[in-house]
């Protein structure tokens, strides 16, 4: 009786494996990176404010953070 791994070889066929793309591009680079990192300082920030009591500097952080930073991260080129 055939092991799975055989069955497997005998359905995908003879010849070599595919392989991935040479040209395999990374979604996000150092700038995203960076604002993803900031924007994750910003939001802590928000957060310890929160917990300090603050009401008005803490919901300008965490929205800043959350709505201008981490989209801005992930559209930025």
């Amino acid at each position: 009786m055939p092991t799975p791994a055989e069955l497997r070889r005998q359905r995908r066929g003879p010849g070599p494996r595919p392989s991935e793309p040479p040209n395999v591009e990374l979604p996000f680079g150092r700038k995203n990176y960076i604002l993803f990192g900031l924007a994750a300082l910003v939001i802590l920030l928000g957060y310890i404010a929160l917990s300090k009591g603050s009401i008005t500097l803490a919901p300008i952080l965490l929205l800043t953070g959350y709505l201008v930073l981490i989209p801005w991260g992930i559209l930025a080129k």
